[in-house]
């Protein structure tokens, strides 16, 4: 192994460590629980930019419907917490007990089929992972299959993302419309809305969310991850070279969908509803923001990136709520011309080097300061 891949690694591991103990012992010490929930929310959208880190910085595929997956994997979750808080007990008081009320209002009389499984939890989870993945198959196979890539496959993403927000709003009774899935309480009887509840469950997501950096980093650093390099660089020798260049194309962009869901699912506990509003363009474009401010090429930068793009958002929104549309969109044309490989860019080319350069000159002033001094002439 070269001492400069060494030190690369070397370099990411304190990476993880530094912002693990920011995550898990700094800020749940330093903030009040309604802050922390909200670092939890924006942690929800980080494992979005995490799975575009290997789809798009790593592999070249820019996908601006990665809300799709983000809220699939939510309503799976939600579907289940509704069954739940939807029981005979609690829904005495409609015309058809025992199903959601967004049901009974638009005069369903019973449970739709597709709603019945989710009265498993595992096999809410199952779906959780399996319907966005599904989903991701789908588009593509039907995409890579055909060579349609770049531009394009932008475009049919985000047209995917409206397609799925509209389906959703028009089916009213199943979907809950443009309200979404609400008044989600308890997880197997455990009350989510509990303060203790919500800091359980912060950590959860942050160790979730650790899992699925590392499994990415695991495939970005083995002989499967320098394929996807070279499929972004130089697609068409790899196909010359004997690979099926669609094969791979289509396991990264499930793996990043399947991921997405995960932070979907995440997102619905902490939050509690789910909404098209997730779904649509606008926020899969705001989740392209998040990884390229961080780093398309770096995991934690995607994650950096995130919190702090969902902070300002916070802030300029709560300031100048009629004006931080302006700065998202400022901000993401900064980037791209000025900034291109994002805040992690910054900290390689720029920070480290700088160290890097004075400590080098530091040790070279205390080498000189110990030498022995010449021997006086005869």
């Amino acid at each position: 192994m070269s001492q400069s891949l060494t030190k690369n690694r070397n370099i990411e591991l304190i990476g993880f460590a530094i912002l693990a103990v920011l995550l898990v012992v700094v800020l749940p010490l330093s903030l009040d629980i309604f802050r922390l929930n909200l670092i939890g929310k924006y942690l929800t959208y980080a494992f979005v930019a995490v799975g575009l880190v290997a789809c798009w910085g790593y592999t070249g595929i820019l996908s601006l419907g990665q809300g799709v997956f983000f809220g699939l994997g939510g309503y799976c979750m939600a579907m289940f917490l509704k069954l739940e808080a939807s029981s005979v007990a609690n829904t005495k008081i409609q015309s058809t007990p025992g199903i959601p009320d967004f049901m009974d209002w638009n005069q369903l009389t019973e449970l739709p089929f597709f709603w019945v499984p989710f009265k498993s939890l595992p096999l809410a989870l199952i779906a959780v992972i399996l319907v966005p993945s599904l989903a991701a198959f789908i588009l593509g196979v039907a995409m890579f299959k055909r060579r349609v890539g770049g531009v394009y496959f932008a475009i049919i993403t985000q047209a995917l993302a409206a397609v799925l927000t509209i389906l959703i709003i028009g089916r009213q009774g199943y979907t809950g419309g443009i309200n979404g899935i609400t008044d989600l309480r308890t997880l197997l009887g455990w009350d989510i809305r509990t303060d203790h509840a919500k800091y359980i469950l912060y950590f959860v997501c942050c160790a979730a969310l650790f899992g699925s950096m590392f499994l990415v980093r695991f495939v970005l650093a083995s002989k499967l991850g320098r394929i996807l390099v070279a499929v972004r660089d130089t697609e068409e020798r790899v196909r010359f070279s004997g690979y099926d260049v669609a094969n791979f194309k289509v396991f990264v962009f499930c793996l990043a969908s399947a991921i997405a869901a995960i932070g979907g699912a995440m997102f619905t506990l902490q939050v509690g509803f789910m909404s098209p509003s997730f779904v649509g363009i606008v926020p899969s474009i705001e989740m392209v923001i998040f990884c390229a401010v961080g780093g398309r090429q770096s995991i934690i930068g995607a994650v950096v990136g995130t919190l702090l793009v969902n902070w300002g958002k916070t802030l300029f929104s709560e300031s100048f709520p009629e004006l931080w549309l302006f700065f998202m969109g400022g901000l993401f044309i900064a980037v791209v011309l000025l900034f291109p490989r994002g805040l992690a860019g910054l900290v390689t080319d720029q920070l480290l080097p700088w160290i890097g350069r004075l400590s080098g000159g530091r040790r070279q002033v205390a080498a000189a300061g110990s030498a022995p001094a010449p021997a006086p002439a005869e």
